[in-house]
C-alpha cells in the first residue's frame, strides 16, 4: 500500500496532456482534496472538452498547445489515448522535460517507450488507474524507473490517492496484470452481477429487485472484505458457508465447474491481449516518431 507522504503537492503546479473521463476524474479529485484549480491546468486538442472544464473549475487553467503545459506544470500527466501518444508528444521542447515528473496513464505504453519519445530527459511513472477513479473508489497501479525519486514516488501517490488507493508495482511486466486484475477487473464483476440478475429475473424477479439485491450484496462483501484487511478472503468465505448449507451447494457447484481455473484463464487472456497491444502500440509509436 502507500507510505505516509511528508512531501505535499499543495504548491505545485499540476499538468494534463489530454481532457478525457480519467484526467477529468483525477482533476475533480484533487479539487476535492483541496488543491488549488488555480495550480492545475490542462491541454486537449479540441475546446469542447477545456470548456466544460472551465464551467465546472473557472479558476482552471487551458490551453491547446501542449507545450504551454510542459512549460508551467512540474507534474504532467499524460492522460491521452495509447496510439495518441507520439502524436501529442511530437511537438514538445524536450528540454522542457529535464526537471519534470512525468506520469502516463496511457495503458500499454512501456516507460521505455516514452523515454524514446522524449529522448530520456524527466522522470517517468507508470499508472494504471481504472475507472471507480471516476468516484473516488479507483485503484492505481504505479511503476517507476530508478531515477524517480522518493520524493515524486510520494507526489504520485498522494495525486491517485485523491481518487482512491494507490500501490507500488516492482516489476513494469507485472502491469499487464495490474491491467487484468484492477484495470479491466470493474467489468469483471460487473458481468458476474449481470449473471446473478439474469438467473434471479429468469426465476421470477423483476429486474429492479434483482438488482438491488445483487449489488447491494457485491457492496456489502466488498466492504467487509476492506474491513477486515487482516483475513485472508477464504476465512471470510468461510464464515457464511455453513456445512451441508445452501452456501456450500453454491460453492460446490462452482468448484465443480472449475471456477478458479475460469477466472485464471481470463486473467491470462486478458495480460496476453495486453501484451499484444503493448507491442502493436510500440510499433506505431516508432512509426509516429
Amino acid at each position: 500500500m502507500t507510505s505516509k507522504n511528508c512531501h505535499s503537492i499543495a504548491d505545485l503546479t499540476i499538468g494534463f496532456i489530454g481532457a478525457g473521463n480519467m484526467a477529468q476524474a483525477i482533476i475533480h479529485g484533487l479539487i476535492a482534496a483541496d488543491h488549488s484549480a488555480s495550480q492545475i491546468i490542462c491541454s486537449n486538442p479540441s475546446q469542447g472538452k477545456l470548456n466544460a472544464l472551465k464551467l465546472a473549475y473557472p479558476d482552471i487553467n487551458s490551453t491547446t498547445d501542449n507545450n504551454k503545459v510542459f512549460e508551467v506544470a512540474d507534474i504532467i500527466i499524460l492522460a491521452v489515448k495509447p496510439q495518441m501518444l507520439s502524436v501529442a508528444l511530437s511537438s514538445i521542447n524536450t528540454d522542457l522535460c529535464a526537471d519534470k515528473l512525468l506520469i502516463s496513464v496511457a495503458a500499454g505504453v512501456e516507460t521505455s517507450t516514452i523515454y524514446e519519445l522524449l529522448y530520456s530527459k524527466g522522470a517517468i511513472v507508470r499508472a494504471m488507474p481504472n475507472t471507480p477513479a471516476t468516484i473516488g473508489e479507483g485503484v492505481t497501479g504505479l511503476f517507476a524507473k530508478g531515477n524517480v525519486s522518493e520524493i515524486q514516488r510520494s507526489y504520485s501517490e498522494q495525486i491517485f490517492n485523491s481518487v482512491g488507493q494507490s500501490v507500488w508495482i516492482k516489476q513494469e511486466s507485472q502491469m499487464d496484470w495490474v491491467t487484468a486484475i484492477s484495470g479491466s477487473g470493474p467489468a469483471h464483476y460487473f458481468y458476474f452481477l449481470e449473471a446473478v440478475i439474469d438467473s434471479a429475473v429468469l426465476h421470477g424477479f423483476d429486474p429492479s429487485t434483482a438488482r438491488q439485491l445483487a449489488v447491494q450484496t457485491a457492496i456489502g462483501a466488498t466492504k467487509m472484505a476492506g474491513a477486515n484487511h487482516d483475513a485472508d478472503i477464504s476465512q471470510l468465505r468461510q464464515a457464511v458457508t455453513s456445512p451441508g448449507g445452501t452456501t456450500a451447494a453454491a460453492i460446490e457447484s462452482f468448484q465443480n465447474d472449475q471456477f478458479a481455473e475460469i477466472i485464471n484463464q481470463a486473467l491470462k487472456a486478458s495480460v496476453k491481449r495486453g501484451q499484444e497491444l503493448a507491442q502493436t502500440s510500440k510499433a506505431k509509436q516508432t512509426t509516429h516518431k
